[in-house]
């Protein structure tokens, strides 16, 4: 009997549709993905199924994590294409008549090799006359686990990040940068002041020192209208903005950069000095806004827009984002994680 029941399940194979095979294949890609791209950024991707069909959010270089247009799954190439759309304003209102917007197309060509995946972005240059190709590489996220029991964690011996008196422990992360941060009487102050007609790039400033899991505790007074960010293990940005008066949103005071939204406003109005006090453990991240909790021990899916590194599991500095705006800080503490 066992070998008629075997005989049977092998010819059902057999004459099933190809749909069967690429129904078994697509899972592959399923999850989400971390990348290092061409030229030092990092991207993110996850595939997902959604009532029958393949979905999923994109990642790349800069910005907010957003929707993709379309993910299709060719399975004669063993590829995974993704499609982005974007809306571009190509040219200024003028006598009442709107600007003219276009929509630009990019695509992600991805091809799988066990948890590795690599491929290339294809988007047209902003004249349309040229298209630009970069690279990527690199491999499948883990789920991320239960929440750790932080009443558990134990702390090492806490690091003053910001001496008072100069910048030592601090480099920009990139060197050909304008460096815009100062100390002012005992003040770490960002001033990225672009002279009339001149556009002067202003660099971000890293800590030389990297950590893994820590708690980091700190200050910050944001001039009104300004924003910055800190840069959690080189990867996750805490938002630092003049947000006061508006609803709690991913890209507030206090956020996880276009993935957390906090789950209430808790700033102070612009001028004012804030305390941020972040705890980065086991990829979840809590963070109290001026001693209210606002992120409560939430998982983290992946990096933000500006990540300097795409290996979740390595350690990474604190950074402080130094291209928007005037941005103050002071007593800057971390204290590791050791367990």
């Amino acid at each position: 009997m066992k070998r008629i029941h075997s005989l049977v399940f092998m010819i059902c194979l057999l004459v099933s549709p190809a749909g069967f095979s690429q129904e078994a294949e697509q899972p592959v890609y399923l999850g989400q993905w971390s990348f290092s791209i061409e030229g030092g950024t990092v991207g993110w991707l996850e595939v997902k199924q959604a009532d029958g069909f393949l979905d999923g959010s994109l990642l790349w270089k800069w910005g907010s994590v957003t929707p993709v247009s379309n993910v299709y799954f060719d399975a004669g190439e063993n590829r995974l294409v993704v499609t982005r759309t974007q809306e571009v304003v190509r040219s200024k209102e003028e006598n009442g008549q709107p600007g003219r917007l276009q929509v630009i197309t990019s695509l992600l060509d991805c091809k799988l090799d066990g948890d590795l995946l690599s491929g290339t972005f294809t988007e047209p240059d902003r004249t349309g006359l040229k298209v630009v190709k970069t690279s990527f590489s690199g491999r499948r996220l883990p789920p991320v686990p239960p929440a750790p029991r932080l009443e558990r964690v134990k702390y090492g011996k806490p690091v003053e990040l910001f001496n008072g008196r100069d910048l030592t422990g601090w480099t920009l992360t990139d060197p050909g940068q304008q460096n815009g941060f100062k100390v002012e009487k005992g003040i770490l102050v960002n001033e990225p002041v672009q002279p009339a007609g001149e556009h002067v790039s202003y660099g971000n400033l890293r800590t030389v020192l990297e950590f893994r899991d820590f708690n980091l505790k700190l200050e910050v007074n944001i001039p009104k209208g300004s924003n910055s960010g800190v840069y959690l293990r080189g990867m996750y940005e805490i938002q630092v903005m003049d947000s006061y008066g508006k609803k709690p949103d991913p890209h507030n005071m206090g956020a996880l950069y276009s993935r957390i939204t906090p789950s209430e406003a808790a700033e102070k109005p612009a001028g004012e000095w804030q305390t941020l006090d972040i705890t980065l453990c086991d990829r979840h991240v809590t963070v109290r806004l001026n001693g209210i909790t606002i992120i409560n021990n939430q998982s983290v899916e992946g990096p933000t827009g500006g990540a300097l590194q795409a290996d979740v599991f390595a350690p990474g500095p604190i950074y402080l984002q130094g291209d928007h705006g005037k941005v103050l800080y002071r007593n800057i503490v971390l204290t590791p994680i050791i367990n």
